[in-house]
């Protein structure tokens, strides 16, 4: 597979078949989703992989805000926490901030890591959507997150139970731009 063939044949995946995803294939995964750039190469994001009765308490308890979420998170074998280290990506040594974006480069450093691990698990035949609406102190809460870490996005994870056609795409002519 080409990374053009990943890139296009990915789909945001919210029906899997109930057949486990074993976690040698989700460390091969992660393993190449650390691959992802990061600023300065901080390589902040970590990865909580979560099943059985946490993951079905999570999709109950912690998906008020968006009802859909629990269910496609009920649904999927494995439900997978991007978490990240804060305060390193975008910061100097000194703690002042790199960049006028403040705090916010971590959770563009989460969410290349994210698309590169959709992308990743992909290529190994499993589907992935990425969410972002769920309670995230709950969540924080029950995984017990370190004070220095947060929660930036769950993944559910699992062979595809469905094949939806890719959406609409805005022509090129719309998303480019040339200056001089």
């Amino acid at each position: 597979m080409t990374a053009q063939e990943c890139i296009v044949g990915r789909r945001s995946i919210r029906k899997f078949k109930a057949e486990p995803v074993s976690h040698e294939l989700l460390e091969q995964i992660v393993e190449t989703a650390s691959y992802a750039p990061s600023w300065k190469h901080t390589q902040i994001t970590r990865y909580i992989v979560i099943e059985g009765e946490l993951k079905d308490r999570i999709a109950r308890e912690a998906t008020s805000v968006y009802p859909g979420n629990g269910n496609i998170i009920a649904n999927a074998p494995a439900l997978v926490a991007v978490t990240f280290i804060k305060n390193r990506s975008g910061f100097e040594r000194d703690g002042s901030f790199s960049t006028p974006k403040g705090d916010r480069w971590q959770m563009y450093d989460a969410g290349v890591a994210s698309q590169t691990f959709c992308l990743a698990a992909y290529e190994q035949g499993l589907g992935t959507v990425i969410l972002g609406l769920f309670d995230q102190d709950k969540i924080e809460d029950m995984l017990q997150l370190p004070e220095d870490r947060e929660l930036a996005a769950l993944i559910p994870v699992g062979y595809p139970d469905e094949a939806p056609v890719a959406p609409r795409r805005k022509p090129v002519t719309d998303l480019i731009s040339y200056q001089s």
